[in-house]
């Protein structure tokens, strides 16, 4: 006889945990995205300015924020819960984010 088993992932159950899941990488995006565009939109112009470390800093913190981010997704709820495009963004973000702390 064969036993039948019940899928704990009811399709009524992921609209809430699809927020409940979503909430915490957007928590953790929100200021990444908001750190790179800060490194993005600021133009110092010696070569010797104090505000191009400050700058590195604010890639390194938004390259951490996305590989956090990126840490959480690959757990097994995340995976079967969320969609593959929660990781475009912080792939993107962390790809901007490095591209922007070379040419600083």
């Amino acid at each position: 006889m064969r036993l039948r088993r019940e899928n704990i992932d009811l399709p009524e159950d992921q609209g809430c945990l699809r927020w409940v899941l979503g909430v915490p990488l957007g928590l953790l995006y929100a200021p990444a995205a908001y750190f790179c565009y800060l490194a993005l939109v600021s133009r110092p112009s010696p070569r010797d300015h104090p505000l191009r470390s400050d700058m590195q800093g604010l890639t390194h913190v938004s390259i951490t924020l996305c590989a956090i981010g990126l840490l959480m997704t690959l757990t097994p709820v995340f995976r079967r819960t969320m969609g593959k495009w929660w990781y475009i963004l912080p792939l993107l973000l962390a790809g901007v984010a490095y591209v922007r702390s070379l040419t600083v």
